[in-house]
């Protein structure tokens, strides 16, 4: 069976499932009475190691399959959650994650997992005082392949590979009081197409319930590389008599034999006891010859309440349906099995580079759109202007709509983050407490793939530069715990996204003697202007290199990585109770409202973004203090850019200078340009990698008349 056309589902799946696991082993390490977070792991380990063993990776359904070992021995209390478990499990998830990314650069996640696996079996196996006759896993494992061969005859007869969960499948479906049939199939010896039969088999036995196993496999009916018959293990509520009739309804079948094996699964191993049997979660694996759909039934251990998740890995549309079972004993003995049409999902998964690609034509169209304007306006086409405006306004919500689809939540890039500050607390011997606000704000998509490489660099120097350690803190009367606080939220145009910690602060006098033997002139600088200078390449304050900081490169990636983006970033610091970063970044790097100005013959786009006030430039109110031209305005001192001697560019008199009042997170500047030539919406190109170390730009735009504008990086700037 080729699987490839799968793969980019398996990969976005498995990337999906692992975050899930890193986020709820952490909810279960501190909670460890959790029940509903333990069965939530165990159900998406389990589909992970399904879907895994589907794609052929082994190794991955291995190790997966050792993690459910551990889990299952928390579910049934016999190992408790410690922070050592759940270390060796995190350690999983880093090689399972690994594997991942191996298989996504081509190659075939075939990572060693030896060690790993040694000592997940070694803690599954810790607990001395369960009675081994009782609770060994070979015996159960054991049992369980005397109860798949006793389904199934005998080992001459068929195999259909039933495992342990498979078993605990069946039985939980029969607690559940659903019947077990092994059907068998003989297709008559004449019959051209046998993928079709077996397709119009699956279809039919699919209306009244669920395949679990069948042989031959899938592969091998789509291909017909099978004699005639066809044998699988079907769970359903439906009658003997009719599944035998409903297939009997197919044509060219020779023979049909609708077998019960709820007793064999009972003997087997009794389910009376019910022992973990309320927490094991039922999934049943319903093949067909094109698709493969999952169905997962958890019943809830203190409630009759049931969960139904259908998971269509064809199309990825996903389903959750929640059935109360009635109180009545009675009328509690046969709960159906919900079969819910398949129609169109509330979401699509879209190829990134399809959403790209319409994102580059509606900023086509928008250019398009100025041209014609200009072109109007310069021949005066009153009768053009009338569909001009019409256009515009569709053009503009056409953009609107494509500017958020392209949005994405901040909690794709944050949801990595508690894990990491977990293992940081570890390895730094601090506690740590960690809290996330805002992670529903939305960027752009650009911004979202860039911004998490800083971020990870400010919440690992709040973590060993700014939290002290625990006795250090209460020695100041603090808590022992230090907290770290990532937040996010909209403001205007801008998302602002902070990083504090209630640590130690940033020592002034400290960074003004690293700045003075680094050869940074100090002189004049306010205590803000020092801490900002902790921004400086390969400048830092920390003695010990460390493998968390101390390297000087963090703070510098941060200031670039931040500018490149459009954004700024500013440090507020109080010795001994705390310091604050905080991120100010454009919505979207796409399209933007700008206004344009005359820099000598020039003409250049500036982000309204960062422009308070525009007034016109008065060379009387022109002061200058240490030798730098200030202006002053509502007695709020700017210091003045002059913008054509930063790009030495030979100014030009149009008859009136201009004076713009930006703003650049916490630093005002007034910048003077030689003229104003209006507001205008704006496509952002960025440029290729011969001009790309530019960086007084972030990039070029087209005007209506054909001309290409540079767009002024004012963060840059100044």
């Amino acid at each position: 069976m080729d699987t490839s056309q799968y793969l980019s589902m398996f990969l976005e799946e498995s990337s999906d499932n692992l975050q899930l696991l890193n986020e709820s082993l952490l909810i279960l390490e501190n909670d460890s009475e959790d029940m509903e977070i333990l069965n939530q792991i165990f159900r998406v380990a389990h589909t992970i190691k399904g879907m895994a063993a589907t794609m052929g990776y082994t190794k991955m359904a291995e190790l997966t399959h050792k993690m459910e070992d551990v889990l299952s021995k928390f579910r049934e209390g016999q190992l408790k959650v410690t922070h050592e478990v759940v270390t060796v499990l995190f350690n999983c998830l880093d090689i399972l994650e690994s594997m991942v990314g191996d298989i996504t650069d081509g190659g075939d996640g075939d990572l060693e997992i030896n060690n790993i696996v040694t000592q997940l079996v070694k803690i599954a196996e810790g607990n001395e005082n369960i009675p081994k006759e009782e609770n060994s896993s070979d015996a159960i494992q054991n049992k369980d392949k005397e109860v798949a061969q006793d389904i199934m005859g005998s080992e001459e007869s068929v195999d259909l590979g039933l495992d342990e969960y498979d078993i605990d499948t069946l039985k939980e479906a029969l607690k559940n009081n659903f019947n077990t049939f092994h059907v068998h199939v003989g297709l008559d010896e004449k019959t051209i197409l046998k993928s079709a039969r077996a397709f119009i088999l699956f279809q039919t036995l699919e209306e009244n319930g669920e395949i679990l196993k069948s042989n031959p496999k899938l592969e091998d009916l789509e291909s017909e590389n099978f004699d005639f018959d066809i044998d699988l293990v079907f769970v359903t509520e439906t009658s003997q008599d009719i599944i035998r009739n409903s297939i009997n309804g197919i044509s060219e079948i020779r023979q049909v034999e609708v077998r019960d094996i709820s007793s064999l699964v009972k003997n087997g191993n009794s389910i009376s006891d019910g022992k973990g049997a309320n927490e094991i979660a039922a999934t049943t694996l319903a093949t067909s010859t094109k698709a493969t759909n999952t169905v997962e039934i958890a019943k809830d251990k203190e409630s009759s309440n049931k969960v139904v998740e259908l998971k269509d890995s064809k199309n990825n549309l996903k389903a959750k349906t929640v059935e109360t079972a009635p109180s009545n004993k009675e009328e509690n003995k046969k709960q159906p099995v919900k079969h819910k049409n398949k129609g169109v999902g509330q979401s699509v998964r879209v190829d990134l580079e399809r959403l790209d690609n319409f994102m580059n034509m509606v900023s086509e169209l928008v250019i398009h759109r100025t041209r014609l304007e200009q072109i109007s306006a310069n021949h005066k086409i009153v009768e053009l202007n009338e569909t001009l405006e019409e256009v515009a306004r569709t053009t503009t919500d056409l953009q609107d709509l494509v500017m958020k689809i392209r949005m994405l939540p901040l909690d794709v890039v944050f949801n990595r983050f508690p894990r990491m500050i977990r293992d940081l607390s570890m390895e730094l011997n601090k506690e740590i407490d960690f809290e996330i606000q805002g992670q529903d704000t939305e960027l752009d998509r650009t911004v979202i793939e860039e911004i998490g490489e800083p971020l990870i660099h400010l919440l690992r120097n709040a973590a060993d530069h700014g939290v002290e350690s625990a006795e250090k803190r209460i020695s100041q009367g603090k808590p022992a715990a230090g907290k770290i606080k990532l937040i996010a939220y909209s403001e205007g145009t801008k998302a602002v996204i902070k990083v504090e910690d209630d640590g130690s602060g940033i020592n002034v006098e400290k960074v003004k003697a690293k700045a003075e033997k680094v050869g940074i002139n100090t002189e004049g600088m306010s205590d803000n202007d020092i801490k900002n200078l902790i921004f400086s390449q390969g400048f830092s304050t920390n003695e010990v290199v460390t493998d968390i900081s101390g390297r000087g490169v963090g703070m510098d990636v941060v200031k670039t990585k931040i500018s490149s983006l459009g954004g700024t970033v500013d440090v507020f610091s109080e010795e001994g109770k705390g310091t604050s970063f905080i991120i100010k970044l454009p919505l979207t790097l796409q399209i933007i409202q700008s206004l344009l100005v005359k820099i000598g013959t020039e003409t250049m786009a500036i982000s309204l973004g960062f422009i308070d006030r525009v007034m016109e430039y008065n060379p009387e109110e022109i002061k200058r203090t240490n030798n730098k031209e200030i202006v002053v305005y509502n007695d709020k001192v700017f210091k003045l850019v002059r913008i054509n001697d930063k790009l030495d560019i030979e100014s030009k008199d149009y008859g009136k200078k201009y004076v713009i009042l930006a703003k650049v997170g916490e630093n005002e500047v007034a910048l003077v340009v030689d003229s104003l030539l209006g507001q205008k919406e704006i496509v952002i190109k960025t440029f290729g990698n011969i001009l790309k170390s530019t960086k007084e730009y972030i990039g070029a735009t087209i005007l209506g008349d054909g001309l290409v504008t540079l767009i002024l990086d004012v963060a840059a700037l100044i």
